[in-house]
């Protein structure tokens, strides 16, 4: 019969634990922002932005993906830019029935204009916090060393997370170019973090290959892991993230545009998720890759071939593990463990329901359904 329509992946309760605030603003507003602070861009339209910034399309590397941060990152340099992105932010992953996300940032990068970065963390916490109110979801805050800046610039961004602990931020990520710029340079940053009970999540495995994942978890001390693409290449390794339950937070269609897997069908995050590891889906950035959470989960299952049932089991991944207090994440669990056993899926199948197509270069596949067992039955 084909594949449900994407409107059945809009309906589901979902997560996104993997969402860089830089890089998931709505181009109308990063147009409108850059005329109100007389910032000039690539193109003064949305169709020319668009072109300039290579959204949604294929770069070939991470070093290069990152290039459109250029763009945003010029016009979040003010408390009200700031404000609104996350704001807005909020407000489109609500649209889509995400009912809790972990939003990331770096606030160094957002000091330009003279903003503390104090001033930066209780803006976007604001904007977020007002979102919830407003339409419901539920939002925190990991903030980001940058492993291309400097150790020392990660341990002031470590001291930023230990200082809003309690207060809306609830984890400390290390991101940017990953390729020579190895996590350990930034253990001061890392143990700081542990030392004050905090979670860490790193990106490792998308650029680099294993020794980066392993590195992460073992000399890092991170309870999550950013992409793992390439976890699959040490079998002992990744039966390690399997049996200890460490989270992967995959982001398919931005793994297909860094060149970090060569297309959807060949992305090992099907692999993981029937050898039973704690598989997560997430859009990365919704404005340079083009995406929504329900969009990815779509992609998942009409390309990598996953039923409906591991569609649910992975949504329930998300809340999972989160980096929710247990207390709240157990009254989530049962929420949404209720809403995923009564969920219908309908048959409004129709053209008008369908996702614009993956990235060029991605091959659809009609894979079997996995036997990862029945919702929420394992970790």
């Amino acid at each position: 019969m084909g594949p449900l329509p994407l409107s059945v992946f809009q309906r589901l309760p979902k997560t996104d634990l993997h969402v860089h605030l830089d890089g998931s603003m709505r181009l109308e507003t990063v147009l409108e922002l850059a005329r109100q602070q007389k910032i000039e861009l690539p193109a003064d339209d949305v169709p020319g932005l668009r072109a300039a910034m290579h959204l949604g399309e294929i770069s070939g590397s991470l070093v290069k993906y990152l290039e459109a941060f250029d763009v945003t990152l010029k016009v979040l340099q003010t408390r009200e830019a700031l404000y609104r992105a996350a704001y807005e932010l909020a407000e489109d992953a609500a649209a889509e029935n995400v009912r809790y996300m972990e939003v990331r940032y770096s606030p160094m990068l957002h000091t330009r204009r003279g903003l503390r970065t104090t001033t930066v963390v209780e803006t976007v916490l604001k904007g977020l916090h007002d979102a919830e109110l407003q339409h419901g979801i539920i939002s925190r805050l990991i903030v980001c060393g940058i492993r291309n800046i400097s150790p020392a610039s990660s341990l002031e961004m470590a001291e930023l997370v230990v200082a809003y602990k309690n207060r809306g931020v609830v984890g400390f990520d290390l991101a940017g170019a990953e390729d020579d710029h190895p996590a350990k340079d930034h253990q001061d940053a890392f143990s700081l973090v542990r030392h004050n009970n905090i979670n860490v999540t790193i990106h490792a495995g998308e650029a680099y290959g294993p020794p980066s994942i392993a590195q992460a978890l073992h000399i890092c001390g991170a309870h999550r892991i950013g992409h793992g693409c390439r976890l699959r290449e040490d079998g002992d390794l990744l039966h390690y993230v399997v049996d200890h339950r460490i989270p992967l937070e995959c982001c398919p269609s931005s793994n297909v545009q860094t060149g970090a897997v060569g297309s959807l069908d060949a992305h090992p995050m099907r692999l993981y998720f029937n050898l039973g590891a704690r598989v997560t889906v997430n859009t990365d950035n919704r404005l340079i890759t083009d995406t929504s959470v329900s969009k990815e989960l779509y992609l998942v299952h009409a390309h990598m071939g996953m039923p409906l049932a591991d569609i649910k089991q992975l949504v329930l991944n998300g809340f999972k593990s989160s980096f929710m207090p247990f207390h709240e994440k157990r009254r989530f669990l049962e929420t949404i463990s209720a809403e995923l056993q009564a969920f219908d899926p309908g048959v409004d199948v129709g053209p008008e329901t369908e996702p614009a197509h993956p990235p060029a270069g991605v091959v659809a596949a009609r894979a079997p359904g996995s036997t990862a067992g029945t919702l929420g039955a394992v970790g």
